[in-house]
């Protein structure tokens, strides 16, 4: 788990957590491979932190370079991570002026030129609901979730593990290569 903000986990855990991870960080720990599944927690805190960090600069240029990082990152997890390899960006929301309730992101240009929520498949939306976490699978107009037809009902409980399980098994990345060839061949 990359824990961006650092901060205590809201449950105990004994998972293993990198605290304060720059994106290079990310990169590095992604590519020895080590897991099939990533979390990063609080994922909207790479581009916040960043803009905390230029804050003196002037220009639009700062904004440019977080909007092109944030958009790095993504390209870098979905084109040089193994196909069966998941990560999920644990990320704010906002409501927009609209009242659409969206990713929370510095600047408009990963807003108006890019739309974060486009650029994955998968988007769900935790909420509360008489007490209970849930998970929100589906758009009700008024947020960007998403998921492929018959993966989740519309509202599923907010459990990580099982969204990770189910996941896995709508795309068959639990299967080896072999077992999918055979299937396909109808040897099993």
């Amino acid at each position: 788990m990359f824990n961006i903000a650092s901060k205590p986990l809201p449950f105990k855990s004994d998972i293993e957590k990198i605290n304060n991870p720059s994106y290079r960080n990310i990169a590095e720990e992604l590519a020895k491979g080590k897991a099939k599944t990533y979390v990063i927690d609080d994922s909207q805190y790479l581009m916040a932190f960043e803009m905390f960090d230029k804050a003196k600069e002037i220009g639009y240029n700062k904004f440019t370079d977080i909007a092109l990082n944030f958009r790095n990152l993504i390209h870098y997890i979905t084109t040089k991570t193994p196909e069966d390899t998941i990560v999920y960006f644990l990320h704010h929301t906002e409501t927009s002026d609209t009242g659409k309730i969206k990713a929370k992101t510095i600047g408009k240009m990963l807003d108006s030129q890019l739309t974060l929520e486009g650029l994955f498949s998968i988007v769900l939306l935790a909420k509360t609901k008489e007490g209970n976490y849930r998970f929100e699978t589906q758009s009700d107009g008024f947020t960007t979730c998403k998921s492929p037809m018959e993966m989740f009902d519309k509202e599923i409980d907010n459990d990580l593990k099982a969204v990770d399980t189910a996941i896995r098994n709508y795309y068959e990345l639990n299967k080896n290569k072999e077992d999918l060839k055979n299937e396909e061949n109808g040897r099993i």
